[in-house]
């Protein structure tokens, strides 16, 4: 039998059946519980014509039912594909719609999302609700099937055809074009790096690991299966304390988590408050962060408080699956100025600091980021001239299959063989651990119908989010604009993530001599403090 990601949990079911999978809330799932709901949950999605290849939405907050979800739609031979249900419905609508699927399965506070769905024109026609919830479906909302139908469909998984070249997932980030963009991963590449990365940290099945991304975030990906992968215990963290750190160490603590892994802007957040005590979680062996840069000063003040444990960078786009480099820092930082590097390849990839033509820079000059090897996505869902476009062929390679993907940072290759992240060659940011194209909210701007220009640019902070999202705009002649106002528009089409938290009102946004707006200017008029949010 072919070894795909659900197979990890059946496996785990046989050896230690009544051994914790999941945790959520004082919520607590064995191997075998999560084994039978989701071989239940895909006989039944098999029943209702769930077919090999289809694309199942996922639009449930993070869960143990989201979990059953999702490995039910992998037994089913499906792919799943996990959608936030915080995004504006808008945005959910076109990504379902490129998703040409049939089946969204849910649950949660999400009546409204998916009363707004379904009063679209033909929505109700050609999609299925599967509740997940242990309560009813909200009012107004007819579910094909709920939880209590589980109960009649075997107990065992049905017969999978799929093989490790077939998709797992699909995962939605920002389009330049204010369309999101969907990369396609694999059954194979998923299991490349969770092989590499369990033996790596050492990952054992005694270990009690975090579960912080949200689900549509590819750092869930790792928290999920690398925790199934050795029959550890994954502890769901509840969302609504990510703006509470004094509670996100609590459950450290009181969890006993041996495993930490979320973006940098947590770990910031929880120093800037300072909620970490001198020789703090005694359990906790190994600190990891990936999505975005984490600061230094941030760094030293973990590293000094928890003298026993292991700090890693992981670094690497959603197209390289989960992360691409590692770097496990060897002791406390002495200078708050000392930058981290993104280290070395993880196993089965190469990272290649190039220049224009595609050739090699020299130790310690800068050039563009690529990557290569076997974490590589196949590409775009349905759209080969982007995939094109970010997916090249190897220089000088004479196999097809043999691709680089073009990162869009830009980096250096020191002597000691080290690879350094020095910022992004395009519009594209990272805040708070998400990727943004900066583009996008451009897009969502020029269609309010109030702006004779904007334009968008990204400004280092020392705040949550990492990067301050800023807007610079002239409103139209005649038109009463205000900072408020647009905000209030753009939380009706873009997620809270995307949203600028400093804006700045020009009669003309400044230009350089070709006449192209001077997005280095705005940067620096927004870098000062004194720019606050509005």
């Amino acid at each position: 039998m072919t070894s795909l990601l659900q197979h990890w949990v059946t496996e785990q079911a046989g050896r230690r059946p009544e051994a914790g999978a999941l945790v959520f809330k004082g919520e607590r799932l064995t191997y075998e519980a999560l084994e039978v709901s989701s071989n239940r949950l895909a006989h039944l999605l098999k029943d209702a014509g769930c077919a090999r290849g289809d694309r199942v939405c996922l639009l449930t907050p993070k869960s143990p039912a989201a979990i059953v979800g999702i490995l039910g739609v992998l037994k089913a031979d499906a792919v799943y594909v996990p959608l936030d249900p915080g995004s504006p419905v808008p945005r959910l609508e076109k990504m379902i719609a490129s998703c040409d699927n049939r089946w969204i399965l849910t649950s949660g506070a999400v009546g409204p999302t998916l009363e707004a769905l379904f009063a679209s024109p033909g929505f109700a026609d050609t999609h299925s609700i599967g509740w997940l919830g242990s309560d009813g479906p909200p009012g107004g909302i007819t579910a094909q099937f709920c939880l209590a139908d589980l109960p009649a469909y075997p107990t065992t998984p049905p017969p999978s055809t799929n093989g490790l070249q077939d998709p797992a997932h699909i995962l939605f980030t920002s389009g330049s074009t204010g369309t999101p963009k969907g990369v396609v991963i694999t059954h194979a590449s998923v299991r490349r790096f969770i092989e590499w990365a369990v033996s790596y940290f050492g990952t054992a099945p005694t270990d009690r690991i975090s579960g912080h991304p949200p689900l549509h975030f590819d750092l869930s990906t790792f928290d999920m299966f690398g925790t199934f992968a050795v029959g550890a215990e994954l502890h769901l963290v509840p969302p609504e304390l990510n703006l509470l750190p004094h509670k996100l160490a609590e459950l450290i603590r009181s969890a006993e988590l041996t495993q930490w892994f979320s973006v940098p802007s947590v770990l910031n957040y929880m120093a800037k408050f300072d909620v970490v005590e001198d020789g703090d979680f005694p359990s906790l062996r190994r600190v990891l962060w990936c999505g975005e840069v984490f600061p230094t000063p941030a760094l030293i003040y973990w590293m000094q408080r928890l003298p026993h444990a292991s700090f890693t960078n992981l670094y690497g786009p959603t197209e390289a699956t989960i992360a691409s480099s590692y770097y496990t820092v060897p002791s406390c930082p002495v200078s708050e100025d000392e930058v981290i590097p993104i280290g070395q390849a993880c196993g089965g990839e190469e990272l290649l600091v190039l220049d224009e033509a595609l050739g090699p820079v020299p130790p310690g000059e800068m050039g563009e980021l690529y990557i290569r090897g076997a974490g590589l996505s196949p590409g775009y869902w349905r759209d080969p001239a982007k995939t094109r476009g970010a997916f090249l062929p190897y220089p000088g390679g004479t196999d097809p299959g043999d691709r680089i993907y073009r990162t869009g940072d830009l980096a250096t290759l020191g002597p000691d063989g080290l690879v350094r992240f020095l910022g992004r060659a395009d519009s594209q940011i990272k805040t708070r651990g998400y990727r943004v194209e900066l583009g996008e909210i451009e897009a969502a701007l020029h269609t309010l119908g109030t702006l004779r220009e904007c334009a968008v640019v990204g400004v280092p902070s020392q705040d949550f989010d990492g990067v301050a999202i800023c807007c610079a705009f002239a409103p139209l002649a005649g038109t009463d604009v205000t900072p408020v106002a647009l905000r209030e528009a753009l939380t009706r089409a873009l997620p809270s993530y995307m949203v600028p938290s400093r804006w700045l009102e020009f009669a003309e946004l400044p230009k350089t001599t070709n006449g192209k707006i001077d997005r280095r200017r705005l940067k620096e008029l927004f870098a000062p403090e004194t720019v606050g949010a509005q």
